[in-house]
């Protein structure tokens, strides 16, 4: 496939998703925890009228605003700050602990101010595995009672997945009991090498790329979509398997909704903002370009030059930089910079080699 026939969005203008992490406080101990969560609220975030000028700031753009944490529940004045940004016509989700602070009470006041998404975590299709992987016993039972909750309540349903060495063999155990759940979306996460997760979790490339005809082989016959985070690449071997007449389904392939978005990657299309208005072009990607106490955050994200970069595959490193699927994938920015120091180097994780005059592709 020609690499004009793979162009994407560069989002230049406004970010299509803003991910604001609420709290670094959090009841749970999760072996991944990239924000290493505390049991305690930092004094230093984000106040209730800083969380409606970073909303007025962002409104027009009309992004996904999605409130993470930590856990967004650990905050006292979390159903305001929900009811102000649908009030100004945000898409706004919530990604929550699964700690006895989601209650059934909880999700329907949410579902009644106008929350579209919730977002729960699932690490491992079983009880005993998933609460040890989250540190608290009876996650996983919270976890399908909010499930159910929340699709009485109208809401749609992410479950999201931390996809490492731990669990990587059973990607279609996760799938044959996701069937079950109602879902919208799988969203499953390629972990990396920050916080609380140590390299032995992450995948090698040629795993990650057996990883991804695994998860498309789910998608191809599950009710619910599946997308990566941190593996854009997956978008390339959709898009490759699309193109040699042997897609993976509807829910799979282009043109369907997991290359929706294809280009949004980590300051391109996506920024994230910290517990204390820090913000960067990922959570996974710490390197800070300023704070929304100073400058509006679309400001940060339109013109600085980290950013503007980022919005720029052609000029990244390497195979990478060649590559004719960069218009839709370009690589996990954040891996290359936790993997190498440089944000604009080549994804490790990626086994694709682009064709040459003196080579064809390989992967």
């Amino acid at each position: 496939m020609q690499a004009d026939k793979m162009a994407a969005p560069v989002y230049d203008l406004a970010p299509r998703i803003v991910i604001w992490e609420m709290t670094r406080a959090c009841a749970l101990a999760c072996r991944h925890c990239r924000a290493e969560a505390q049991p305690r609220r930092d004094p230093l975030e984000l106040t209730t009228a800083e969380a409606r000028t970073l909303i007025d700031g962002i409104a027009n753009a009309r992004p996904l605003f999605i409130l993470t944490g930590g856990d967004p529940m650990m905050r006292d004045d979390l159903y305001e700050i929900v009811e102000y940004g649908c009030a100004r016509g945000l898409a706004v989700s919530i990604s929550p602990s699964a700690t006895g602070r989601l209650t059934d009470a909880a999700i329907r006041r949410l579902a009644g101010l106008g929350v579209r998404r919730i977002g729960l975590s699932l690490d491992a299709p079983g009880a005993a595995e998933h609460d040890a992987f989250r540190g608290v016993k009876g996650s996983y039972a919270r976890t399908l009672r909010a499930v159910r909750v929340a699709r009485e309540q109208g809401m749609s349903v992410q479950i999201n997945t931390t996809l490492s060495s731990v669990n990587l063999g059973r990607i279609e155990e996760f799938g044959a009991l996701l069937v079950d759940w109602d879902i919208a979306m799988w969203s499953v996460f390629f972990v990396l090498p920050i916080g609380r997760a140590t390299a032995d979790l992450c995948l090698s490339a040629h795993a990650t790329e057996d990883a991804f005809a695994r998860l498309a082989a789910v998608a191809e016959h599950a009710p619910f979509d599946v997308k990566t985070t941190e593996a854009p690449h997956y978008r390339r071997y959709l898009a490759q398997h699309a193109a040699d007449g042997a897609g993976h389904g509807e829910h799979a392939g282009a043109p369907g909704r997991s290359l929706r978005f294809a280009g949004i990657g980590d300051g391109r299309g996506f920024v994230f903002v910290s517990h204390r208005g820090d913000v960067y072009p990922s959570g996974f990607l710490p390197v800070r370009i300023g704070n929304v106490r100073e400058r509006s955050l679309l400001e940060l994200y339109r013109d600085d030059p980290l950013m503007q970069r980022l919005r720029r595959p052609e000029t990244f490193l390497g195979k990478c930089g060649r590559c004719d699927f960069r218009g839709i994938c370009g690589g996990s920015r954040s891996r290359a910079f936790l993997t190498s120091g440089d944000a604009f180097a080549s994804d490790p994780s990626c086994i694709y080699l682009a064709p040459t005059a003196e080579a064809p592709a390989h992967v």
